[in-house]
């Protein structure tokens, strides 16, 4: 049971990372953020949290099978989380927001999608 919970825990990392990873991009910021800009400190606090997301990612894999089935899985966790976060952002972008609690919004409520 251990094992399923960290294989999902490396599953959940993977695809914040990625999140994170891509909102430190302008085209994705807009997305979620609107007009806000994105300050450099902000960008390199969500490359940090994505790169650092993606490394526990693997260390939840290592934890959980020997080295070659580990890295199998951390594999094709990360194509997997990359569809997820691909699909959010091309979808329902805006529920991205929560993985950025420390912004605050200039514009609290409005543009919200129906």
């Amino acid at each position: 049971m251990l094992e399923v919970l960290l294989r999902a825990l490396a599953l959940l990392c993977c695809t914040a990372g990625f999140a994170w990873l891509a909102l430190s991009m302008e085209s994705h910021w807009e997305q979620v953020r609107g007009a806000q800009p994105l300050p450099r400190r902000t960008v390199i606090a969500l490359r940090a949290l994505g790169s650092a997301a993606l490394l526990g990612s693997l260390l939840l894999c290592l934890r959980v099978d020997h080295a070659s089935m580990a890295v199998l899985v951390w594999v094709m966790s990360l194509a997997g989380a990359a569809l997820i976060v691909a699909f959010t952002f091309t979808w329902r972008p805006r529920w991205m927001a929560p993985l950025l609690p420390w912004v605050r919004s200039r514009d609290a409520g409005a543009g919200q999608e129906a």
